[in-house]
């Protein structure tokens, strides 16, 4: 088995119902590598909004695939754990960008479905899949569905697209936007525990997404966002001519 192979099971192995995955998403190499350093970090995962901000882009595919791609490099260079990589919708070839993305280390990835169409995502979902059986590497598909985001009516659609991906090959299921109890406990059920969700201070509590029986949470750009509030508490505080925050001591892992 090649190592890429192996870090597949392993990441596919931690995404365990009831006792979920964490991932704190990064955007860089001293990101990727402050994070895969901490206690408790069993994988790294990337934010493609977070990556395209700090490259100067909007989020939604605006950066170009070699940009998006040569981060992710850098990212799965800089950690032994496995690497999964948010690819949007896929860059318009998903077959290709996966296959790409595994050249540079990645064993899984987010892929969503924009609330274009199930049809049209299952497609994607079994280009993935074909992609990651031609490398050897049993890649790991975390399918977003944005169906829940488009307003009423939106839980049975979410569950019948969800059901629809994992039939398809995805392993995991990815439901932005959803917050209450109810909800996740019904998509966690309907999908038998391959739910995904982004967690924030709105969600319920990591316990009670292991209660709810999830089987991983993100953060998306959240935590760009908590490394960008540190850094203007620090502006401020200096600029004020406050004290020194300890903070400034701190240096990432080296390379």
């Amino acid at each position: 088995m090649s190592d890429l192979a192996a870090l597949a099971d392993t990441l596919r192995a931690a995404h365990r119902p009831g006792d979920p995955l964490v991932v704190v998403n990064v955007w860089d190499g001293w990101s990727a590598r402050t994070v895969a350093a901490t206690p408790g970090c069993e994988a790294l995962a990337t934010a493609s909004h977070s990556i395209a901000e700090a490259r100067g882009y909007a989020d939604g595919e605006q950066i170009p695939v070699e940009e998006m791609l040569a981060a992710v490099s850098v990212i799965a260079s800089a950690t032994d754990l496995p690497v999964t990589a948010d690819l949007e919708s896929g860059y318009g070839d998903t077959g290709s960008t996966v296959a790409a993305a595994i050249a540079v280390g990645v064993v899984g990835a987010n892929l969503e479905d924009k609330a274009e169409g199930i049809d049209e995502h299952v497609a994607r979902v079994m280009a993935a899949r074909a992609a990651g059986d031609a490398a050897g590497v049993g890649f790991v598909i975390n399918a977003r569905t944005d169906e829940y985001l488009k307003g009423d009516g939106v839980r049975a659609r979410a569950m019948d697209a969800g059901v629809a991906y994992l039939e398809a090959g995805a392993d995991c299921v990815f439901v932005p936007g959803v917050r209450d109890a109810q909800t996740i406990g019904m998509l966690a059920q309907a999908f038998e525990g391959r739910l995904s969700v982004v967690a924030g201070p709105a969600s319920p509590s990591l316990a009670e997404l292991a209660s709810l029986g999830v089987a991983r949470v993100s953060f998306g750009p959240g935590t760009m966002g908590l490394a960008a509030q540190a850094l203007s508490d620090a502006a401020t505080t200096l600029h004020a001519r406050g004290a020194y925050p300890q903070a400034l001591a701190f240096r990432p892992p080296a390379p």
